[in-house]
C-alpha cells in the first residue's frame, strides 16, 4: 500500500507531500485545481510515459517519490523527469528500468483514469476485462506463446509461396534495405553511448576545469583538504581521550583517507583522458545522424532497426528455400496451428465457466450500485476454424450484454449503456477483480479512481460511495470525486486547491478536519452560496455515511510504527535541489 507521496516541480505542483493511510481516502477540489496531476504522478511511479511537458516551467527536473509498504517491508520509489524529457527511475535508491517499475507497480497499484469506463464502448476491451478474473495467467501466457510460434511459422511458409516475379521484386527490396542498414552497421545501444559521448565532448572544457579545480582543492592546492586532515585527526584524537564517543570516528580515519586519495587519483587522471578534439565531436555527430536516419525509416528505436535487419535476413533465406524446405515449413506451420488450437480450446472452456459465474457476480454487485433489476450475460464465441480471428489472446470473441431494466432484452453493453451505467459496471468489475488479489503475497493493493462518479448522481452516487467504502475494507482506495455523497464516505479527506502566488500558479493539498470536511461538503452541495442550512446538511451527510468503529480496517494493522522515520528516510534519498 502507499504510505507517503512527495511531488516536486510537476506541472502546477511546486512542492507537495502527503501521508496516506489505509481505507478510503477522498480528494476533492474545483475543476482544474490539479487533482489529476496526482494520478499523473503515480502513473510515473509505476512506469508511465515521461514527458518534458510535465516539468514545471523554469525548473530543470520534476521528481515524484513514494513509500510503498509491501509484504511487511517498505520500498522507496523515485522517478525523475528532466526538462529535456529524459527520465531516471530508482527503487530503494538503486537505478531501475521503466519495465521494472511496471512490474513493481503491477503488484501494488491499480490506476483507473477519468475516462476508463468508456473502454466498455469498445467490445474489443471486454475480453481483457474477463481475463482479469480468470485466475489463469499461465494459460494466457501459453496461448500467447503458441500464437507467436504459429504466426512466425505461417509467415515463413507464406514467403515461400510467392510467384517468381513477386519473389524477385521482394528479394531486390530486401537486398536494398539490408545494404542500407549494413552500410551503417548499427550496434545494440550504440546511439545511447554516442549521446553520452557527445555530451562529454561538448562540455570537455568545463569538465576539465571542474576536475582540475576539484583536484587542487582536495590534494594539490595551497589549502588542500587532504593536507588539512592531519590537523582534524589530531583534534579528534585529543577529543577521544576525553570522550570515548569520538573514538568511533577516529577508527575510520584510514578508510576516509583511502577514499579521498582514490578520488584525488581519479580527478588527476580525468582531465587527461578527455578527448576534446573537434574532429571526434564531428565524427560522433555524423554517426548519430546516420543512426537517426535508420531509426526514422525502420525504427523508432535502434533495437527495432537491428531486429528488422534480422527479420530481413530470415525472410531472404525463406525466399530462397527449396521445394523440400517449403514442405518442411508447411508441416511446421500445421503443427504450430494444432498446438495453438489445443491450448486455445482450454482457454475457451475456462472463459465460458468464468463468464457464467462472473455474470452472476456482476448482477449482485450492480444491485448494490442502484441497478437492482439489471441482468448481465458475458458471451464468448470461439472461432477455431477462422484463422483471421486468431490472436495472442486465443480464438474467442468476448462481449458483455446488459439489460438494465426489467422487461428489456439483453443487448450489447456498448450500444445501450449510459455513461453512469458504464461507470458502475467498471467499478463492479474492479471490485470483483480486486477481491482475489488485494492481499496477494501479503501486500495490500492500492486502487486509485479518478472521477469514477462520471455520469451519475443521487441514489446511484450514494451506492457508488458505499461500494468504494466496502472495497476499502480490503484495499487502500484513493478516489478523486466531485460528488458529496462519495466524499462523505471517506476515512480521510484531502482538498486540492489552486492559488496564484507571485505570478505563478501553485497547487496545494490540505487534510481536512471535521469542520473543514463540513465546509467542503457544503461547497460541493451548494457551490459558493454556503448557508448554515447547507452546512447542517453536510454535517448530517457525514454523520450518516462514516464507517463505524466496529468495522475499522484490518489494513490498519499494516501501519508502520514510526511514520516520520519512513518520511525522513525517503527525503534523505531525494536528489539535492529536487
Amino acid at each position: 500500500m502507499l504510505r507517503f507521496l512527495s511531488i516536486r516541480h510537476l506541472a502546477v505542483i511546486d512542492q507537495l507531500e502527503i501521508d496516506l493511510e489505509p481505507g478510503l481516502t477522498v480528494l476533492t477540489g474545483e475543476t482544474g485545481a490539479g487533482k489529476s496531476m496526482l494520478v499523473e504522478a503515480l502513473d510515473l511511479l509505476v512506469g508511465g510515459r515521461a514527458s518534458a511537458d510535465l516539468v514545471r516551467t523554469g525548473e530543470d527536473t520534476a521528481t515524484v517519490q513514494a513509500i510503498f509498504e509491501a509484504a511487511g517491508r517498505e520500498a522507496i520509489v523515485r522517478r525523475e523527469v528532466s526538462a529535456q524529457g529524459r527520465s531516471r527511475a530508482f527503487i530503494d535508491d538503486a537505478l531501475a528500468t521503466t519495465t521494472a517499475l511496471r512490474e513493481f507497480g503491477a503488484r501494488l497499484l491499480d490506476l483507473h483514469g477519468q475516462h476508463e469506463h468508456q473502454a466498455l464502448l469498445n467490445p474489443e476491451a471486454h475480453g481483457p476485462l474477463l481475463d482479469e478474473n480468470l485466475g489463469a495467467p499461465e494459460l494466457l501466457a501459453a496461448v500467447a506463446e503458441r500464437f507467436d510460434a504459429w504466426r512466425e511459422a505461417r509467415a515463413a511458409l507464406d514467403r515461400t509461396q510467392l510467384s517468381e516475379r513477386e519473389k524477385a521484386a521482394r528479394i531486390e527490396l530486401i537486398n536494398f534495405q539490408l545494404g542500407e542498414i549494413d552500410k551503417v552497421g548499427p550496434k545494440p545501444g550504440e546511439d545511447e553511448q554516442l549521446l553520452e559521448e557527445r555530451t562529454m565532448l561538448a562540455n570537455a572544457d568545463r569538465l576539465s576545469r571542474l576536475s582540475t579545480e576539484a583536484y587542487a582543492a582536495l590534494y594539490d592546492g595551497e589549502h588542500a583538504a587532504l593536507a588539512s586532515l592531519a590537523t582534524v585527526w589530531k583534534r579528534i584524537a585529543d577529543l577521544a581521550e576525553i570522550d570515548s564517543k569520538a573514538r568511533v570516528y577516529l577508527d575510520q580515519r584510514e578508510e576516509v583517507k583511502s577514499r579521498l586519495e582514490d578520488l584525488a587519483f581519479f580527478l588527476r587522471g580525468y582531465a587527461g583522458e578527455l578527448d576534446a578534439s573537434p574532429a571526434r565531436l564531428q565524427d560522433v555527430e555524423d554517426r548519430l545522424a546516420s543512426l537517426e536516419r535508420l531509426k526514422r525509416k525502420h525504427g523508432p528505436a535502434l533495437a527495432d532497426v537491428i531486429e528488422f535487419r534480422s527479420g530481413l535476413r530470415a525472410e531472404l533465406d525463406a525466399l530462397g528455400a527449396s521445394e523440400e524446405q517449403a514442405s518442411q515449413l508447411a508441416r511446421r506451420a500445421a503443427d504450430a496451428a494444432d498446438a495453438f488450437v489445443a491450448v486455445a480450446r482450454q482457454l475457451s472452456a475456462t472463459r465460458r465457466n468464468v463468464a457464467t459465474a462472473l455474470s452472476k457476480q456482476l448482477e449482485a454487485s450492480l444491485a448494490a450500485l442502484a441497478m437492482p433489476k439489471c441482468r448481465v450475460d458475458i458471451r464468448t464465441a470461439a472461432h477455431e476454424q477462422d484463422q483471421s480471428r486468431w490472436s495472442r489472446t486465443g480464438i474467442d470473441v468476448v462481449e458483455f450484454y446488459l439489460s438494465p431494466n426489467p422487461g428489456e432484452e439483453l443487448r450489447p453493453l456498448a450500444k445501450i449503456a449510459s455513461g453512469g451505467e458504464l461507470s458502475r459496471v467498471m467499478l463492479a468489475l474492479h471490485g470483483l477483480s480486486a477481491g482475489a488479489s488485494d492481499q496477494e503475497g501479503g501486500s495490500v493493493r492500492t486502487l486509485v479512481f479518478d472521477e469514477v462518479d462520471a455520469g451519475i448522481g443521487g441514489e446511484a452516487a450514494d451506492a457508488v460511495g458505499a461500494e468504494l467504502q466496502k472495497l476499502a475494507a480490503r484495499c487502500q482506495v484513493l478516489c478523486i470525486t466531485h460528488l458529496p455523497q462519495i466524499a462523505a464516505r471517506g476515512d480521510v479527506h484531502f482538498v486540492i486547491d489552486k492559488q496564484v502566488k507571485a505570478g505563478r500558479t501553485m497547487t496545494t493539498v490540505a487534510r481536512l478536519d471535521q469542520g473543514g470536511r463540513e465546509q467542503e461538503l457544503a461547497r460541493m452541495i451548494a457551490g459558493a452560496a454556503i448557508s448554515p442550512t447547507v452546512v447542517a446538511s453536510a454535517r448530517e451527510m457525514l454523520a450518516g455515511r462514516q464507517r463505524s468503529p466496529s468495522t475499522s480496517l484490518r489494513l490498519g494493522e499494516h501501519k508502520p510504527k514510526d511514520e516520520s522515520e519512513s518520511r525522513s528516510r525517503a527525503k534523505a534519498k531525494a536528489p539535492r535541489g529536487a
